[in-house]
């Protein structure tokens, strides 16, 4: 059987992209932009039979302002340059309901929560949701770029809540834990 790419022969009718960047502020926090794109790439129809061009469905960004640890949403804003219909940006303001929500787990069921479905924008939702993981990298990143004192121990290591258990690699018995686990050891302090 041939692979799911060996069956790809003609060209893309929709693209949707997903640009996230954290910036840091010179107190520590973060502010983390997202930005969701979606445009069809071929001519088609409305529901109506009306004929429409290709072009950019969806346009939208999400800010947060980040900071304390746990990682916290401290603000939020949102803004939609192109979107479907007019009544899109009524939205917005919904937004505003994430301030306050801790980045851990379990984060992605409270965005939709607060914001999932007839709460708030099924786009603004999903962007969100990627947001949380953009957040906690952004953090780790920007927090990575001064040495930090090696870990005495798993206590010490301040991410690790969020680690564990996020993927089969990082699961709470699996190969990095034990890694982890053994470097702390053969450091001669206590995992």
């Amino acid at each position: 059987m041939a692979s799911l790419k060996d069956l790809i022969k003609g060209a893309p009718v929709h693209e949707r992209k997903l640009t996230l960047h954290s910036y840091p502020l010179e107190d520590g926090r973060l502010i983390i932009e997202g930005w969701l794109r979606d445009e069809r790439l071929v001519d088609g129809y409305h529901w109506n039979g009306v004929p429409r061009d290709p072009g950019v469905v969806h346009w939208m960004c999400i800010r947060f302002l980040v900071g304390d640890w746990p990682l916290t949403i401290l603000d939020a804003e949102g803004e939609m340059p192109d979107v479907p219909h007019k009544l899109c940006p009524s939205t917005l303001e919904g937004i505003k309901r994430v301030v306050g929500l801790k980045i851990v787990a379990g984060y992605s069921d409270k965005v939709r929560g607060i914001f999932g479905g007839v709460l708030g924008c099924s786009h603004l939702t999903h962007l969100m949701m990627v947001m949380g993981a953009a957040a906690l990298h952004g953090y780790w990143t920007q927090h990575s770029r001064e040495r930090q004192p090696i870990p005495r121990s798993l206590a010490e290591f301040e991410s690790l809540p969020q680690l564990i258990d996020s993927c089969a690699l990082w699961d709470k018995d699996g190969p990095i834990m034990k890694d982890l686990k053994a470097s702390i050891e053969a450091s001669g302090k206590t995992p």
